[in-house]
């Protein structure tokens, strides 16, 4: 298909004009127009679901606005466009898409069903995947500085809660979901950005003496790094399991422990898991941002009279704090996805609801965990990556992906 229409438009005269990118985002929306469907219906919210073209799921002639639309950003996209114009693009069509599927639920909901559910089909998603890699592509191209990153992510974010504080979505399936659980919602929220938020902190300030430690003390490295390789080698849902006994033992044994919340279930194993995940990223960077302190910067501190201390805190961590912080990036993204999981010892979290969708095969519920613990991760990666680049030496600064 992709050879077919570098053809087309070969002999039309335009190859040369062609965004190779384009063209596979292109191709992308082609299928989700075309060939995907757009919206699902559903008896109810476990029963299989009727497919809906674009077109049968919008009102008459709404639908083909849609189309004209993605036509017409299509174009735009094949092209070698300015990036600003494509992410002008991008930014629009995710804004239709997304206003779009709200008004196919409320089109394809019968009158007076409070069981029917209409959720995003395949195309939707295919959709929304084209125009944020659209926007993503167009972002690296203008290579906007990091504040101005997380003025783009902060504009995303309050774009999309404002479309769900209007009601648009309300006739979705997930936010119906919602709506029947917003209390245990925010409550699982809390503890899952406790988690890991919570076992990033024990673990920097375990990690990071335990670092500073370990490049100096060169015959305790490798004993330490293996140590921490090894712990990393346990799956997930294991070492939730092998901490279960221990802990219970800890909770029925030491007087107070229970009433602090060690447990053999529950929060604490999946806190202690989290963390012991957590330490080889953040000792394993702090060993290589240390190493990596150019020496002769070393010696003219040493020159000028400053102790090993202040070497430390005034040179040699400074210096090596962009790699330090891309362990702690690292670490955060990977506690908010491994959080999910805590909720089959009882720890609570996102993992919730993924877990309860799963159990009654009711897959808006399934997205009601895992979309909420995708933009945390995404949010996450962006905001740190703009503090590493802006913590980075001047040479290095635009490198970070």
């Amino acid at each position: 298909m992709e050879a077919g229409l570098f053809n087309t438009v070969r002999d039309a005269g335009l190859t040369g004009r062609l965004d190779k990118l384009g063209v596979v985002i292109t191709l992308l929306i082609a299928y989700g127009v075309g060939v995907a469907p757009f919206a699902t219906v559903r008896a109810n919210r476990i029963v299989p679901g009727v497919a809906k073209s674009i077109l049968d799921a919008l009102p008459s002639g709404i639908g083909l606005i849609l189309l004209g639309l993605m036509f017409t950003a299509a174009i735009i996209v094949l092209l070698k466009t300015p990036p600003s114009i494509r992410l002008v693009t991008s930014a629009v069509a995710l804004v239709s898409i997304s206003l779009f599927i709200g008004m196919a639920a409320w089109h394809l909901t019968p009158p007076e069903n409070t069981y029917a559910r209409v959720s995003p089909a395949s195309g939707f998603w295919v959709l929304l995947f084209a125009y944020a890699l659209l926007a993503a592509d167009a972002i690296t191209r203008l290579g906007p500085r990091p504040i101005m990153r997380i003025v783009l992510l902060l504009l995303t974010l309050a774009g999309a809660a404002a479309i769900v504080m209007s009601g648009q979505w309300d006739g979705l399936s997930i936010l119906k979901e919602y709506m029947g659980r917003a209390d245990v919602f925010w409550r699982e929220a809390r503890q899952h950005v406790a988690l890991a938020l919570g076992s990033l902190l024990a673990s920097a300030v375990i990690g990071l003496p335990l670092g500073v430690l370990c490049h100096r003390v060169a015959p305790l490295r490798d004993s330490v790094l293996n140590t921490l390789n090894l712990i990393q080698t346990i799956p997930s849902i294991a070492l939730f399991g092998i901490l279960i006994a221990p802990l219970g033992w800890i909770a029925i044994h030491v007087p107070g422990a229970a009433a602090i919340g060690i447990r053999g279930i529950g929060a604490a194993p999946a806190f202690v898991a989290l963390f012991l995940y957590s330490l080889l990223p953040i000792v394993a960077n702090t060993v290589v941002g240390l190493a990596g302190v150019p020496r002769e910067t070393n010696e003219a501190a040493r020159g000028t009279g400053m102790t090993n201390r202040q070497r430390l805190f005034r040179i040699e961590l400074p210096l090596a704090l962009p790699v330090i912080l891309t362990g702690i990036r690292i670490v955060l993204v990977q506690n908010i996805g491994l959080a999910t999981i805590a909720a089959l010892i009882g720890g609570g979290g996102f993992g919730v609801f993924v877990f309860q969708g799963i159990g009654q095969t009711a897959m808006d519920l399934v997205l009601l965990g895992a979309v909420p613990t995708v933009v945390l991760a995404f949010t996450a990666a962006i905001v740190l990556d703009a503090l590493i680049e802006m913590n980075a030496p001047s040479q290095h600064r635009g490198r970070t992906a």
